[in-house]
């Protein structure tokens, strides 16, 4: 069925209450600016607003309709639009599959922004969004399912993800930052060391930019394809055989049990372990802790740069530039810290270790369910392959 998105869809465009009506202690409506604290699926609220302008209802799909245009979430509560934002709604209330449609047909509406420099859509441009989907409710309905179940269990896997983060950073913070194992007092055998003494190597990526080869075999990765356990390769560069070779060269390919650290921008934001060689090369918003496992087990390392005290002590004292922030490596490199000798970190490192396995193995899933999501999600919608051949 061939119709305009307005015909089928109840819109409604946001419009911001005067900020003196913000606060972040949760009286009354939640409120949302734009995308900025959208999820895989469902946002998080850290702003609300007393007085109520344009209201989403729960279930309502949220679309940012300024840059980024296209963002989609869907609320999980009434909440209140600001003007970076709009809500639809199904006229027959199939949510999900609204969902999953507006994900297919979003390039389409992202083609209509205007803007020289911040792109936006308006009513206009959305009500006239021409799509063509299933007239069968039931099929719709059975589409949205199929998707959303997929997307259940990717978000599933993040819940486990992220709490097993939080039990390691506990588990952690308590044996090497309190003590708590030893009354609260560091052990006499205990040493303070600093970073340049435990790794082999600290060095961030190329600080140059080769061409992008989009068919080439060799990614390179920057900050932004950082996610919190690996690289997404989504918007990445792809470089040339030759490229990769001058990246090997310069020490730019990470190596298994390599600390790989977000270094500019939103510093330390992700930190991961190099969990497997990979071929790929990492540019200089990058930064790359290679653990000596003579000295550290990088279970060890790993953990102390995710701490947030240290987040905190880095930007006070290890961060220079305001517009974007940088680590400057020569001096954190010297950053010290208390480390315990090899038997007691290899004590706590196997519970750590097991716990980054844990990750590794829900990680892997999740990006086999995307895979699987992303290509199920235009054939479905398209009718390319029919819902009765899916089992959920």
């Amino acid at each position: 069925m061939k119709c305009k998105l307005g015909e089928i869809v109840d819109i409604t465009m946001g419009q911001s209450p005067k900020s003196i009506y913000y606060n972040q202690v949760g009286e009354g409506y939640p409120f949302l600016q734009g995308n900025r604290t959208f999820g895989l699926k469902y946002p998080t609220f850290d702003t609300y607003t007393t007085v109520m302008t344009k209201l989403a209802k729960s279930g309502d799909v949220i679309m940012s309709v300024r840059a980024p245009v296209g963002a989609l979430n869907i609320t999980p509560r009434d909440m209140c639009l600001g003007r970076g934002v709009c809500s639809l709604r199904m006229k027959n209330g199939n949510q999900e599959f609204l969902y999953y449609m507006m994900k297919y047909y979003v390039s389409d509406l992202i083609s209509k922004e205007s803007g020289t420099v911040f792109g936006s859509v308006n009513r206009n441009d959305i009500n006239d969004l021409e799509v063509d989907i299933p007239e069968n409710v039931e099929k719709q309905v059975r589409i949205g399912r199929i998707l959303s179940s997929i997307d259940d269990k990717i978000e599933l896997n993040n819940q486990i993800n992220n709490n097993l983060e939080q039990q390691a950073l506990t588990l952690f913070k308590a044996f090497f930052i309190d003590y708590q194992p030893y009354k609260g007092t560091v052990p006499l055998s205990w040493q303070r060391v600093s970073l340049d003494e435990v790794c082999t190597k600290i060095t961030d990526g190329a600080h140059y930019s080769p061409i992008d080869t989009p068919n080439a075999p060799y990614p390179m990765y920057s900050v932004k394809d950082m996610e919190t356990y690996g690289f997404t390769n989504n918007d990445c560069k792809h470089i040339t055989k030759s490229e990769f070779a001058k990246m090997k060269k310069n020490d730019c390919v990470p190596l298994p049990n390599d600390i790989l650290v977000a270094k500019d921008g939103s510093y330390l934001k992700e930190v991961f372990i190099c969990s497997e060689y990979k071929e790929c090369a990492i540019l200089s918003s990058i930064a790359i802790f290679r653990p000596n496992n003579n000295i550290i087990v990088p279970e060890i390392l790993l953990y102390l740069l995710k701490q947030p005290s240290i987040k905190k002590d880095v930007g006070d004292n290890y961060v220079s530039g305001s517009a974007l922030p940088r680590i400057v490596l020569k001096d954190f490199k010297k950053y010290t810290f208390i480390l315990p000798p090899m038997v007691e970190q290899i004590k706590i490192s196997t519970i750590l270790h097991e716990i980054t396995r844990k990750i590794q193995v829900n990680t892997d899933e999740i990006k086999v369910l995307s895979s699987l999501r992303d290509y199920l999600l235009p054939k479905l919608i398209s009718g390319e392959i029919s819902v009765s051949k899916i089992s959920i």
